[in-house]
């Protein structure tokens, strides 16, 4: 339900840009990423950094495509984004030795630390890599393509990403499996030695 709480502004993006055009797409972008805000804060729950920063650069760049009239803002918002991801993944782990993936998922894996690493890295090469194919689409092709790369291009990036992360770290869930089993196991053989 998050997820989709999360991407509704994205689709609502791309149903208004077919309907009417880029300026009203990026205005219900606006409005969307705004009514999150005022979601949290009617629910009286803590407002998700990542959200607020979504809403910022939304915000600002949304503002000027639609105040100049030149679409070229909202394009450089998505390579922003994804390059502060990239930036903040490889700062925060390399400078303040806090890594932001294991942050983020540690309650549902345990890896090696040189693992938790390189994961890390990969996402943050990942976001980086995403960030200059928006700009090399968005300024290469027409406006349209760029649009549809937005919406299912990038989504369709990440998804399969994701895919290939969760895959490449099977072994390590197997690994956890087989020691709740061994535990599970164990634990029965001490009530029948008893």
């Amino acid at each position: 339900m998050h997820a989709l709480f999360e991407y509704l502004p994205l689709v609502v993006f791309f149903i208004v840009y077919q309907i009417m055009d880029i300026y009203w797409a990026t205005g219900s972008l606006i409005i969307l990423a705004a009514a999150q805000i005022i979601y949290y804060l009617i629910k009286k729950e803590p407002i998700p950094k990542r959200t607020l920063i979504f809403f910022g650069l939304i915000a600002v760049f949304g503002g000027l495509t639609i105040f100049l009239h030149d679409d070229t803002f909202l394009k450089w918002k998505v390579t922003i984004i994804n390059l502060f991801f990239a930036i903040a993944l490889v700062i925060s782990d390399k400078v303040f030795k806090k890594n932001i993936m294991k942050d983020f998922l540690d309650e549902a894996l345990i890896l090696p630390e040189n693992i938790w690493a390189k994961l890390n890295l990969a996402w943050a090469l990942f976001f980086a890599f995403c960030a200059f194919l928006n700009l090399y689409v968005a300024f290469n092709f027409d406006q349209d393509t760029w649009v549809n790369f937005k919406v299912f291009g990038l989504t369709g990036l990440m998804f399969v990403f994701s895919i290939g992360s969760v895959l490449s770290l099977y072994k390590y869930l197997q690994d956890d499996e087989d020691e709740s089993d061994n535990k599970s196991n164990q634990s029965v053989e001490d009530k029948n030695n008893k």
